[in-house]
């Protein structure tokens, strides 16, 4: 069950993470409530379909985006002939 929760924060740290949220496409809401699960543990009550992601693989992101229209086939098929030219 989800609460509203009212917080006092400082205007320009409100206005930074809202950018940050905005350019990372998440709620601050959620991203508010993510660092406490962090904080806290988790709970009895998270489902079990949550999978914890250890901190080595988080390291492993490179940032990156791969469009959706990407076909994976034919850009293997354009390396391999680009390689064997």
């Amino acid at each position: 069950m989800d609460t509203k929760l009212t917080l006092k924060l400082n205007q320009e740290v409100i206005k930074k993470a809202k950018a940050y949220a905005l350019a990372h496409k998440r709620s601050l809401s959620g991203m508010i409530e993510a660092y406490l699960k962090t904080l806290v543990g988790p709970s009895e009550n998270s489902s079990s379909t949550e999978i914890e992601i250890s901190p080595y693989v988080k390291s492993l992101r490179t940032g990156v985006k791969i469009p959706a229209s990407l076909d994976d086939k034919e850009a293997y098929s354009d390396y391999l002939a680009e390689k064997y030219k």
